[in-house]
């Protein structure tokens, strides 16, 4: 039976705003736990709205926490804009231990488990993938160069559209003398993107290369922190091996990187090649080398088969982006009931983005299993928002025009939604860029909340599955992990067919609760990590990569 769709929400009891579920008119009366607003302003869903008359400097809470002042007085019933409410958020400091959670029944998923890649160090990958990494920019032609060579050959390269017929089309029309409207509203029709499968090697999901910017001209911190990055990817379980190339004058060292592979897999055994160009002479000698490495190295991971785990051996990293008004309230609490069921399985679950956690710290802090992790993480977020104000952008900026368009008017608004994503449990690790945050539990990963470079960091860091939340829609994936994209709304979902895996826009429209909507990603999360689901980013071959660069360029 479908469930009554609401017009409004008070998300917490200490909440002094309502959301907007759908558009509400100027004059329209609200009756709110006896109380009656008539509203003064159109609320478009996604929005809030004042319960009271309030005056200038008045406190605003959402999911329990303060968000923001108000610039000037409102009416009761006004709209809540980027105009009249600034940025606010609580202080926090060391407090006592809250580690009482809300523990899901889980039943239903003690005996369920995965097929998946069973990886020599004990974890356990859902892909399995063979990298070509560049220690540094000066290698990115020879990178792709080998791209060119083997992605097509081995059937490893998704074909993309070719919009060239619809040029043809254009182009007809235009030489037949069709007005600016008539090409403008011409039919234009698509193809859809395919994948080769004539592939020597069945049991390698592809090669993925992976470029990037860095490795020499900036700080040794940020080279040393791209080799962690690096290695992450090396050791990560969803990786069978790699080729790596290598200048060899670059701060980013081979033998940096090979520590780093050691700090996080002591007995790494995986295939390893990595080659110097400037040691190996020309371009001819270096790319054959690395040719027959990859290739050989191929072969040995196709030795390598789906076997069947249980669902502790899953880390899952929690992403958001282009979030809007409906993410704290749908897709997020949805993933955070997910996390709760696979940290309560023994599992592991990452929550990164730090710059949205910013208003709910103490909360977080509180969280923590014991103070040392507590303090790590105060010290992390004071610091980072530090380094964030000294270059001119607070913390109180990381809302994107399309977050504030939709809804998340301050970053404590976002930030206190976005955490919804992290569940109940108690926070279990504090890690920071680019350390391995696969404890089991609740991992936080000091990131940006750019949704690139935190999936990046995420992945690096053990995530073998990433769960995406999007309100506005992004293509976001990554070359290693499956990257699952969530819908906060149906709108959205239903206009963006093509990158979005999983609408709980259900919630928002009554048709689903939370639980239920938790049960249904957490299903498609076990097909996906046993290859049986394909997620639109991994068939789009959206394979994004970018290293956070935290220092400068010298």
């Amino acid at each position: 039976m479908e469930k009554e769709r609401l017009y409004f929400l008070q998300i917490h009891s200490k909440d002094n705003v309502l959301v907007a579920l759908q558009d509400l008119q100027a004059g329209q009366v609200i009756d709110f736990a006896g109380q009656t607003v008539v509203l003064v302003d159109h609320i478009k869903a996604k929005h809030k709205f004042t319960l009271a008359d309030y005056d200038k400097d008045q406190e605003i809470y959402m999911y329990g926490v303060l968000v923001g002042k108000l610039n000037y007085a409102l009416p009761k019933g006004s709209l809540i804009t980027v105009d009249n409410l600034r940025h606010a958020s609580e202080d926090f400091k060391l407090g006592e231990r809250k580690l009482e959670w809300h523990k899901p029944d889980v039943s239903k998923y003690q005996n369920k488990t995965f097929f998946g890649f069973h990886r020599s160090n004990g974890k356990v990958g859902t892909a399995n993938y063979w990298l070509v990494i560049p220690l540094v920019f000066c290698e990115n032609r020879n990178v792709l160069t080998l791209k060119s060579a083997l992605e097509e050959r081995l059937g490893y390269k998704v074909e993309s559209k070719d919009y060239s017929n619809e040029v043809d089309l254009l182009l007809d029309r235009y030489k037949a003398g069709a007005s600016i409207d008539e090409l403008l509203q011409m039919d234009l029709t698509s193809s859809s993107i395919k994948q080769k499968t004539n592939r020597p090697f069945p049991n390698v999901d592809g090669v993925k290369f992976l470029n990037h910017d860095m490795g020499c001209g900036g700080t040794r911190m940020d080279s040393d922190a791209l080799c962690g990055l690096l290695a992450g990817y090396i050791t990560h379980p969803n990786v069978a091996g790699a080729t790596v190339l290598s200048l060899g004058c670059q701060h980013a060292q081979a033998s940096i990187l090979r520590d780093e592979i050691a700090k996080r897999d002591a007995n790494f055994d995986k295939p390893l090649y990595i080659f110097e160009q400037q040691k190996e002479g020309t371009e001819a000698e270096l790319m054959q080398k690395a040719l027959k490495a990859t290739f050989a190295g191929l072969a040995q991971a196709n030795l390598q088969t789906r076997q069947r785990a249980t669902l502790d051996k899953l880390c899952i990293g929690l992403e958001c982006g282009g979030s809007d008004g409906f993410s704290g309230i749908s897709a997020n609490p949805a993933l955070g009931m997910v996390s709760d069921i696979i940290v309560s399985l023994g599992g592991s679950v990452i929550l990164a983005e730090f710059p949205e956690l910013c208003g709910v710290e103490q909360e977080m802090s509180d969280r923590c299993l014991n103070e040392d992790i507590a303090q790590r993480f105060m010290y992390l977020m004071k610091t980072y928002n530090a380094k964030a104000e000294a270059d001119g952008s607070g913390f109180y900026m990381n809302p994107s025009p399309g977050n504030i368009r939709d809804g998340l008017i301050t970053d404590a608004i976002k930030s206190a939604g976005a955490a919804k994503k992290g569940g109940t449990s108690p926070v279990a690790n504090v890690a920071d860029y680019p350390e391995l945050a696969d404890k089991p539990g609740l991992n936080l990963l000091c990131t940006p909340g750019n949704d690139v470079e935190s999936t990046t960091a995420e992945v690096a860091a053990g995530a073998n599955v990433v769960l995406f939340t999007t309100g506005l829609g992004t293509p976001t994936g990554n070359p290693i992990a499956p990257v699952i994209k969530i819908s906060t709304n149906t709108t959205t979902y239903e206009r963006m067919p093509d990158i979005i895996d999983i609408n709980c826009g259900t919630i928002i429209d009554g048709q689903e609760t939370i639980e239920e909507s938790a049960h249904r990603i957490l299903d498609y999360v076990i097909e996906v990590a046993s290859g049986q689901q394909v997620p639109k980013a991994v068939k789009l071959g959206q394979d994004d990569f970018i290293p956070w660069r935290r220092g400068v360029s010298l």
